[in-house]
């Protein structure tokens, strides 16, 4: 199983949503930002790195938002996602095709990663206080 770490990071009432590059695995599908956790890191080092990797910012992680097990047909990934914020930087398009930030209500319009799909379902079930 791969261990994955991806940040639920909000502006206002929209939070941001990643296009993951068309050359990757599940290519052009929306994600959050993250990615697979190194040897001898722990999840929240990941989180750091990962953000600052792709997006070029650096983000302080506070609780887990929510733990998801999911099999793809090439791997079986576990992704803890953590509310965080944005602490220094601007999201810079690095690694992604695109950003969008988007509200809850605008989730439907991006094709999200299958992993994702709990998520999103807990997302459009609460009032978010951001």
């Amino acid at each position: 199983m791969t261990e994955v770490v991806a940040a639920l990071i909000w502006r206002g009432d929209r939070f941001l949503a990643c296009q993951r590059p068309a050359n990757k695995a599940r290519g052009l599908l929306w994600e959050f930002v993250g990615g697979k956790v190194e040897p001898g890191e722990s999840k929240e080092q990941a989180l750091v790195r990962e953000c600052q990797e792709e997006l070029a910012v650096t983000v302080a992680q506070q609780d887990i938002f929510m733990e998801v097990t999911h099999q793809y047909p090439d791997m079986t990934v576990h992704l803890t996602l953590f509310n965080a914020s944005i602490t220094a930087g601007e999201p810079q398009l690095l690694e992604h095709n695109a950003l969008r930030w988007i509200t809850v209500d605008e989730i439907d319009e991006l094709d999200f990663c299958p992993a994702d799909a709990q998520i999103l379902q807990q997302l459009r079930k609460r009032i978010v206080t951001p």
